[in-house]
């Protein structure tokens, strides 16, 4: 993500502030612009100081979960970008179902940041034959154990996540009963969008040949996949040619698995060169200055000389704090040359050459 700072003092500022913390100005996201802005407040016209010909609202759910991204004042929607698209939020009656809520929320807007940097799709029009992008958020009701509990998951556009993924000790006991490496609310929309562009840019489009000679046939029976994938020992042999354990599932799996890896690598890119890192790949190894928009990078050779040395710093700096490897992944030649695949098909997708 790119270094946001307020314009008013200068003071770098945080993707999720509401404040400056240097000088005090309100702060508002404004996504068509990809700035956040210091803004005054004109009987809720709100102004960027910056700018006097423009005006906009603080989106509908700024009091609830502290969203600050902002609507133009001559939108009708009440909603910002992000949380246009939530169909269902947790039921309040639930036990931390708000605190779980505006945690699900931070991660949501970050992922979404990087579908409007990609240039994505994800509100459907009229004449589009693909669904928009919806997400309910569900909670395991506490009070009825007959109930059945919430799965997280993509259908038909609809990504449904359990609010309980917002508690971090509930999520690191799932991360260790599932023997998962990493498991983060960014990395669960990540990848449940994945099955999304799935549908999107690949399902309808003469790409797919092209992705079943890379991942598979997604053809194959998908629940007796995932059966078979939970019945087996993880013994490491899907390491030469899948991200994760879970990739190796079904094809399904392993083309969101690996979507959500290009965007993580993307997106952590970008803020090593907000912040003008400079790193050594290897002792000894040539320095490389993190420069550039990663999101438009045509050079996906690049893209991977850069990450690894980032991947390596990040562990080691995780490492010296006494934490796990904050990036506990190996890119084999053929996981590259998947995530050379999602690439290419974001890049198509924006030249308009994707069919």
């Amino acid at each position: 993500m790119k270094l946001f700072s307020c314009d008013k003092c200068g003071s770098a500022v945080y993707f999720e502030n509401v404040l400056c913390e240097s000088c005090n100005s309100e702060l508002g996201y404004i996504p068509e612009a990809n700035e956040i802005k210091a803004v005054g407040n004109d009987t809720h016209r709100w102004q960027p100081l910056a700018d006097a010909k423009s005006h906009y609202r603080r989106c509908g759910n700024f009091d609830a979960i502290g969203c600050n991204w902002l609507v133009p004042e001559t939108d009708a929607n009440a909603l910002c970008t992000a949380c246009q698209c939530n169909r269902t939020i947790p039921d309040m009656a639930q036990p931390d179902a708000l605190a779980g809520w505006q945690k699900v929320e931070l991660a949501k807007r970050r992922m979404i940041y990087g579908l409007l940097r990609f240039a994505l799709p994800f509100r459907a029009t009229a004449t589009d034959n693909f669904p928009s992008l919806t997400f309910d958020f569900l909670s395991d009701d506490v009070f009825n154990p007959d109930a059945p509990p919430v799965i997280t998951g993509h259908d038909n556009g609809v990504i449904t996540l359990n609010i309980k993924e917002a508690n971090p000790g509930e999520r690191e006991r799932i991360r260790m009963e599932m023997g998962e490496a990493y498991r983060t609310l960014l990395g669960h929309f990540r990848h449940e969008v994945g099955h999304y562009y799935w549908q999107v840019l690949i399902s309808r489009n003469a790409v797919l040949d092209e992705f079943r000679q890379m991942f598979g046939d997604e053809r194959a029976d998908y629940q007796e996949s995932l059966s078979t994938h939970y019945a087996n020992q993880n013994d490491g042999s899907w390491q030469e040619n899948f991200v994760s354990f879970y990739a190796s599932a079904h094809p399904w799996e392993d083309f969101a698995e690996t979507w959500a890896h290009y965007m993580h690598m993307v997106d952590t890119l970008e803020t090593a060169a907000a912040h003008s890192l400079t790193l050594r790949s290897g002792a000894g190894g040539k320095h490389v200055h993190m420069s550039g928009d990663y999101y438009r990078e045509s050079d996906f050779n690049s893209l991977v000389e850069e990450w690894l040395p980032v991947t390596i710093s990040m562990n080691n700096l995780n490492r010296s704090m006494g934490h796990h490897d904050l990036y506990p992944f190996v890119l084999t030649a053929p996981v590259i040359e998947k995530l050379r695949f999602v690439h290419n098909l974001v890049r198509r997708h924006r030249n308009g050459t994707l069919s």
